[in-house]
């Protein structure tokens, strides 16, 4: 029992910080850089200085072979590269919170993952907690506002809500062999390759670490030099949130973990409203409810299978 809620806390732990790396993401990408550039300098940045840290630690534990490398790179690209790509591209033809609430579609399509490929039971429960979440993404993203649906934008949401499905029963599989270090070391690390693919490092806009930046909002009236924030992407934004998920999905099952997930926009909306002054009505406020009782829903149903 107090596994279990200790592990849910790191989900939990690691949901909140990805939502705060969306605020500080956004002074970024308002300084200029591309998307793509950042969340190219995002994942080589956290490879990095992961990959240092185990080598110093124990190098040896990144030893793999044949059997476990093809699913690490797949891990890598699909799980990393292909859920950031697929939202960014959504997000160019469609009302971001229309990509929202698409991709957030993983936890059902895990459901139906573990029900009709791997026939398995599925709590009713569960299937609860799920209508129950994304009904309060809905309230919250208030898709009323701004229905414009592009095919193309449809198609890439729909990927990246796969692929972020990919990504919780991947790691699922994966985590039980090896410890949350190694396999976020070998998700960054192909997931870097891909982008260094797509966007050669040599022309990265090296400029933007020395840029001064606003930190806009509440504390408008401070600038800091734009090395500071990517730093903190780098290290708070991406190395601790997927370490924490990671270790909560070793005591988790897939399913469990994409509800929990489901937290995120809810947050990210709280810490909009605080830091950079944005609205959030009453209605959204009910809707953050709404997925915060699907959340504990969900727990229930997995209590009730063990």
């Amino acid at each position: 029992m107090l596994k279990s809620v200790r592990a849910e806390a790191f989900v939990v732990l690691g949901a909140i910080t990805f939502a705060f790396n969306g605020i500080i993401s956004k002074l970024v990408l308002m300084s200029g850089i591309s998307a793509w550039r950042l969340t190219q300098v995002r994942c080589t940045g956290a490879f990095l200085i992961l990959l240092m840290y185990v080598l110093m630690r124990k190098g040896s534990s990144l030893r793999t072979n044949k059997k476990e490398l093809p699913w690490l790179i797949a891990y890598g690209v699909v799980g990393f590269a292909l859920v950031q790509c697929g939202y960014f591209v959504a997000i160019t033809r469609l009302h971001v919170s229309v990509a929202l609430i698409i991709e957030f579609t993983a936890p059902i399509w895990i459901l139906f993952y573990i029900r009709f490929i791997r026939k398995k039971f599925v709590p009713k429960l569960m299937w609860i907690s799920i209508t129950m979440g994304f009904t309060g993404l809905l309230l919250v993203a208030q898709v009323w506002k701004g229905m414009t649906l592009n095919g193309f934008g449809v198609i890439a949401a729909f990927l990246d809500a796969f692929a972020l499905a990919a990504y919780f029963l991947m790691g699922e599989k994966l985590i039980a062999q090896r410890s949350t270090d190694t396999l976020t070391v070998y998700g960054l690390g192909f997931a870097s390759l891909a982008w260094a693919l797509v966007c050669p490092i040599w022309s990265f806009p090296f400029s933007v670490f020395s840029q001064e930046m606003n930190l806009m909002g509440t504390f408008k009236a401070y600038n800091v030099p734009g090395w500071v924030l990517i730093l903190w992407i780098i290290v708070g934004g991406t190395i601790v949130p997927y370490l924490l998920i990671l270790r909560g999905l070793r005591d988790l099952s897939a399913s469990t973990s994409s509800v929990i997930g489901m937290l995120e926009p809810v947050v990210a909306g709280a810490f909009a409203w605080w830091w950079l002054g944005e609205k959030f009505s009453l209605i959204q406020l009910f809707g953050g409810v709404i997925v915060i009782a699907g959340i504990i829903t969900a727990d229930r149903a997995r209590l009730a299978v063990h």
